[in-house]
């Protein structure tokens, strides 16, 4: 099973980037984290980061039919992209979305959120450990959506 991170806008000043709300982890310590959970648990995972919306609308296209689920930290363009939206929504993958700060305790224009209800899921406000938990949730996800398969190929007749 592969699992697509992708990550949004200013994530790969993390560690630099005002450490008060986000921490001094840095996005490549994260990572490593997440692929050691991946070898751990028998998944392959892809990383991506980009400050492009376009790009970002790209990996999310590109998920189709390449990967089984999506964990995803818009950053920024939670609140403003109806195009990231968009694509979540084309490629009907299971998808986590991830938020290291808690974005309800922040400004008022951080709360509108374009993009969870396109999501399976959201986890939020748990710092770097949120990716953490959304790889625990994907991982049930697929293992869930994987014995729903097997589960019907069994119940087939045989031809």
């Amino acid at each position: 099973m592969k699992i697509v991170v992708v990550q949004g806008p200013n994530l790969n000043m993390l560690g630099i980037r005002e450490q008060n709300i986000y921490g001094p982890m840095k996005l490549e310590q994260i990572h490593a984290q997440m692929k050691s959970f991946a070898d751990e648990n028998g998944l392959e995972i892809e990383f991506f980061q980009s400050n492009l919306e376009g790009e970002i609308v790209d990996k999310i296209q590109e998920c189709y039919g390449d990967a089984d689920g999506i964990i995803i930290n818009p950053a920024a363009y939670t609140h403003t992209s109806v195009a990231i939206r968009d694509a979540i929504s084309a490629v009907a993958l299971p998808t986590i979305e991830v938020h290291i700060s808690n974005v309800a305790r922040r400004e008022e224009f951080r709360q509108k959120n374009l993009i969870a209800a396109v999501c399976s899921s959201s986890v939020v406000g748990f710092g770097p450990f949120g990716y953490h938990l959304a790889m625990v949730g994907m991982t049930q996800i697929l293992n869930e959506i994987k014995a729903i398969k097997e589960q019907q190929a069994a119940q087939q007749p045989a031809q």
